[in-house]
């Protein structure tokens, strides 16, 4: 489920680089998509983890402070397309605010799915 999950994500997200679709989308929704795709990808092997949610968060915020450090072999990864889909090419501090959106709403996903139903 959570590997299914991840390709549909990784679909919405490149779907949100758009043109046409709303400035703030352009903006956020991405980076909010990429931090859902790490969260499910690490739940793939590791389902019922507690700690995979923090280390998919830990892991989009170091990618994110790492394009604060420009050495020539890592700028020249971050040139090409797949290069910059997964490591980005600056930093900036809404990304982290996007990143922790993303995983928030893998956390709520979850627990919703979770929950016990009532009923009889």
């Amino acid at each position: 489920m959570y590997a299914l999950a991840a390709g549909f994500t990784i679909g919405a997200g490149l779907l949100s680089r758009q043109p046409g679709l709303p400035a703030w989308v352009h903006a956020y929704a991405g980076d909010a998509m990429y931090a859902v795709m790490v969260a499910c990808l690490l739940r793939v092997p590791w389902p019922a983890r507690r700690e995979t949610l923090p280390a998919a968060l830990s892991a989009c915020w170091l990618v994110e402070l790492s394009q604060l450090w420009h050495p020539a072999w890592l700028d020249a990864i971050r040139a090409t397309r797949l290069g910059a889909l997964v490591l980005g090419r600056g930093f900036l501090v809404s990304d982290l605010v996007a990143y922790s959106v993303g995983v928030g709403l893998v956390a709520v996903v979850e627990r919703i799915v979770r929950a016990p139903r009532g009923g009889r």
